[in-house]
């Protein structure tokens, strides 16, 4: 129903003002006109924070089962190395879910799928909290990474669609923000909560905060409905088919796997390395969460830059920390700023390789950004997995080597791609 103020009648006094004098229907109008833009504004922001509470649930469950490696080996009864494959089985969930995405669910309404992908979400994590040994673990652990890349790309499509588009990227980047605070504020009080109260508890606080995800987006998130355009098929002949892709895939799975060889195993680095004590686990799970934080920001501005010279230099960085790391891991505190050095320059790459996937990605471009999620979860698994096998064979300090190892890997990845490109003819 329209609220606008009638036209002034032709006896009224005002009628007779000069032209240009200011009516009082216009300021009316003028008041309620910021009044619906506010309040539409307003209900954006909520939107959006539901969307980035998402993205924190996520982030915290993600990355917590580092923070209490030790004390969930402890609790299912398996060595340090056999529990990092819960790292791993979340990732290959994420792996298998993302494609969900495009083949699966382009056909139904977002808000009614983000809500279903919350409510999975939060069953999986309970699940996990009640397991009664590792083999019911790695499987929930496993079934619980299935919603991770659908929710991040769908959300972030919503998030776009609620703005201007000079807006979108701001919109976008919110919804991801969650993801970053879950890993500077949330896994830190998380792996507390985890070492205080016992492993099961994370898993319990992140089934409860993605019911209430699930809550927010239904409150707050208006009906949008799918893209009855949307083909996964045609996306994916398409994305599949360019060399370009999978050499950034390959680059961001092996070279970004680095990263995950040490934060995999944080915990034991930090008391059998470094000779300190289990209490400050949490503070240096904060520092590579605030490293996260810092590279998001530091990626974007070098993007502007290059984002193709950025991914070769931030990946040769990487391999220079993880070398640094290992040399500085014996002594105490000092590991402290390296880890945050470490995120820093891994979070640099993602950001660009995120971008770069987009860009090769042509028009499969929603295919592309939600593949880069497979991508990176690849990185997890491998790390994880390569930094076991280094753990048991030499030790947990030699996991940074083994992360060197695999960021050089991923660097020649890189210089492959360049040599294609510059011997393929322009279209």
């Amino acid at each position: 129903m329209s609220t606008a103020v009638p036209d002034v009648a032709v006896d009224n006094p005002l009628a007779s003002a000069p032209a240009g004098a200011p009516q009082a229907g216009d300021h009316q109008r003028t008041t309620q006109s910021r009044a619906t833009e506010g309040h539409r504004r307003v209900r954006v922001g909520l939107a959006i924070l539901a969307l980035a509470v998402g993205g924190f649930t996520i982030g915290l469950t993600e990355f917590v089962t580092m923070g209490v490696l030790p004390e969930i080996a402890a609790g299912v009864g398996v060595g340090t190395s056999t529990a990092g494959h819960l790292i791993s089985a979340y990732a290959i969930g994420v792996v298998v879910g993302v494609p969900l995405l495009s083949f699966f669910v382009a056909g139904l309404p977002r808000r009614a799928l983000l809500i279903a992908l919350m409510a999975v979400y939060a069953f999986f994590n309970a699940l996990s909290a009640a397991a009664a040994g590792f083999e019911m673990l790695m499987v929930a652990r496993f079934l619980d990474g299935i919603p991770h890349g659908a929710f991040f790309g769908v959300a972030s499509l919503v998030a776009a669609s609620l703005v201007e588009p000079r807006r979108k990227g701001r919109a976008i980047a919110m919804v991801m923000l969650g993801l970053s605070v879950a890993n500077v504020a949330g896994v830190p009080v998380a792996t507390w909560l985890g070492q205080t109260f016992g492993w099961r508890t994370p898993y319990a606080v992140s089934a409860i905060l993605a019911v209430v995800t699930a809550l927010l987006i239904r409150r707050f998130v208006p009906y949008t409905p799918a893209n009855p355009d949307a083909k996964g098929r045609n996306e994916a002949r398409t994305f599949f088919g360019s060399a370009q892709v999978w050499l950034t895939m390959a680059a961001g799975a092996v070279g970004f796997g680095g990263m995950f060889a040490v934060f995999s195993y944080i915990s034991p680095i930090v008391t059998d390395t470094a000779g300190l004590s289990a209490d400050s686990v949490p503070f240096f799970v904060l520092s590579l969460g605030l490293g996260m934080v810092l590279g998001t920001w530091v990626g974007g501005e070098l993007a502007r830059w290059s984002v193709f010279r950025t991914l070769l230099i931030g990946t040769a960085a990487l391999a220079g920390v993880l070398v640094l790391l290992w040399l500085v891991a014996p002594n105490g505190w000092l590991l402290w700023p390296t880890g945050l050095l470490m995120t820093t320059t891994a979070t640099i790459v993602v950001v660009n390789l995120q971008l770069r996937l987009m860009d090769v990605a042509g028009d499969a471009v929603t295919l592309g950004a939600a593949m880069n999620h497979a991508a990176l979860n690849i990185a997890n698994a491998l790390g994880a997995f390569a930094g076991g096998i280094a753990l048991d064979a030499w030790g947990e300090r030699t996991t940074p080597l083994v992360g060197a190892v695999l960021a050089v890997v991923g660097l020649g990845v890189l210089l492959w791609s360049a040599t294609l490109h510059r011997r393929t003819p322009p279209a």
